[in-house]
C-alpha cells in the first residue's frame, strides 16, 4: 500500500469511525422499540433502519426489513398506530391502540431507555483508567503569558481575587479583552491578578492574556494537570451517574431557556453533532467515546420530551388516557402534533444554524 493511501486512510478513518458511531446509536435506539413490541405480542409491519430512498429490503413472516440510504434515523411501524384506523379482525387484537396502556409505554419508551442505559454503561467502562482535571497547573506553553509566571505544579487559588474550579477560573481569565477590535495575539488591557501556591508558599502574580483567534477568547497558555481517578465499581457508578445527571439537567434547561440568545448558541445538530465526534476521535478515543455515550444519553433525554412526534409524546397521550379512563380523540393528538413536529423543526433549524457558523467559523472547541 502506497504511503498516499495509507495518508487517506488515515485521514478518513475519523470520519468512517464517527459514521459508525451515530448508526450504532440509531441502530440500538430502533431495536429497543422493535424488540419489545415483538416481546408484548404487537404487530411490526417495518422494521427501518435510516431514512429513504430504500437500499435494501427483505420480508421474513409478518415483518419487513429494511436500510436506507441516509444515516440519520429510523423507524419502527406498528399495526394500529392510528387509533381510528379499521382493522382485519384477525390482526386488531395486535393493534397498537388495542393493547393496555403499559404495554405501549413499555414499548415506545424502551428506544430512548436503550440511549440512556448504554449511555450509563459507557460512561461506567470509561470511568476505568479515567483522569480528573486538578486545580494544579499542568503544561505551559513555550512563549506564552504564562511561560514568564507560571511554573508546572503551580496550584491556582484564585483568579481576581475569586475562588471556584477549572472551568469557572479558565473564564474569568478570558474576560480580561484587549482595547478595541481583538487581533491576533493582542495583550489585554488589564493583567490577570493570580494567587498560587508554589513550594508551599503563595505567591501574587500579573499576567496580561493573550487573544487567541482559533479559540475566539484570550489566554495566558497553560493547561490545567490531571491525576488518576482510579475508581472501584461504586465509585465509576456515581461518577457515570453524576456526569449523566449533568447532562440531563443542561439539556433540559437548555432546550426550556431556548428563547435566550445565549442558550439558542449551544444547541447542535446533527452536522454538529457528527462534526464534533469526528474531530474528538482526531484527539483521543476516550474523549471520542465519551462524547458518544452523551449523545446517547442526549438522544434518549430528548426523545422523552412530551411532544409528538418524539416518543415521549406517545407516553405522554397514554398516560392521560389512562387518567380520563378513555382513548383521547386522534383529531386532539393531531392538533397536538403539530406544535410537536414545529418545535421540533425550530430546534432543528437553530442547530442546523449553529451547525454551519461553527463549520464555517468558529468551529466546535473540541479541545
Amino acid at each position: 500500500m502506497t504511503v498516499a493511501a495509507l495518508g487517506f486512510l488515515s485521514s478518513a478513518l475519523p470520519y468512517v469511525l464517527a459514521a459508525l458511531g451515530f448508526a450504532v446509536l440509531i441502530i440500538l435506539h430502533e431495536l429497543g422499540h422493535f424488540t419489545v413490541a415483538k416481546r408484548v405480542g404487537m404487530r411490526v409491519e417495518r422494521f427501518l433502519l435510516f431514512f429513504p430512498p430504500i437500499l435494501t429490503k427483505v420480508k421474513r413472516g409478518e415483518t419487513e426489513y429494511g436500510i436506507g440510504a441516509i444515516p440519520l434515523g429510523g423507524y419502527v411501524k406498528i399495526t394500529g398506530m392510528n387509533p381510528e384506523e379499521k382493522l382485519p379482525p384477525e390482526i386488531a387484537h395486535r393493534g397498537y391502540y388495542h393493547q393496555p396502556v403499559w404495554k405501549r409505554i413499555v414499548v415506545i419508551g424502551a428506544g430512548p431507555a436503550v440511549n440512556i442505559v448504554l449511555a450509563f454503561v459507557m460512561l461506567f467502562f470509561l470511568a476505568f483508567g479515567a483522569r480528573e482535571v486538578t486545580r494544579n497547573v499542568g503544561e505551559v506553553s513555550a512563549g506564552s503569558p504564562a511561560a514568564k509566571v507560571l511554573e508546572s505544579g503551580d496550584r491556582i487559588l484564585t483568579v481576581d481575587g475569586r475562588g471556584g474550579d477549572q472551568v469557572a477560573l479558565s473564564r474569568r481569565i478570558s474576560t480580561h479583552h484587549c482595547a478595541g477590535r481583538p487581533v491576533p495575539g493582542c495583550l489585554a488591557r488589564t493583567p490577570v491578578l493570580l494567587r498560587v501556591e508554589r513550594d508551599g508558599k503563595v505567591v501574587a502574580l500579573r499576567v496580561k492574556p493573550r487573544y487567541d483567534p482559533v479559540r475566539k477568547r484570550t489566554l495566558i497558555g497553560f493547561r490545567f494537570g490531571t491525576r488518576d481517578i482510579n475508581p472501584g465499581p461504586v465509585e465509576a457508578a456515581r461518577l457515570s451517574g453524576q456526569l449523566m445527571w449533568d447532562v440531563t439537567s443542561g439539556t433540559v434547561s437548555a432546550i426550556a431557556r431556548i428563547f435566550e440568545p445565549q442558550q439558542r448558541k449551544q444547541i447542535s445538530g446533527v452536522v454538529g453533532s457528527y462534526e464534533v465526534t469526528r474531530e474528538a476521535f482526531t484527539f483521543d478515543a476516550r474523549r471520542a467515546l465519551t462524547l458518544l455515550a452523551v449523545i446517547s444519553l442526549s438522544l434518549g433525554v430528548i426523545n422523552l420530551f412530551p411532544f409528538l412526534p418524539l416518543d415521549g409524546g406517545h407516553i405522554f397521550w397514554s398516560l392521560v388516557e389512562k387518567v380520563r379512563g378513555r382513548p383521547v380523540p386522534f383529531r386532539v393528538m393531531e392538533q397536538a402534533g403539530v406544535i410537536g413536529f414545529m418545535l421540533v423543526i425550530f430546534l432543528a433549524a437553530i442547530g442546523l444554524s449553529n451547525d454551519i457558523g461553527r463549520l464555517t467559523g468558529e468551529g466546535f472547541n473540541t479541545r
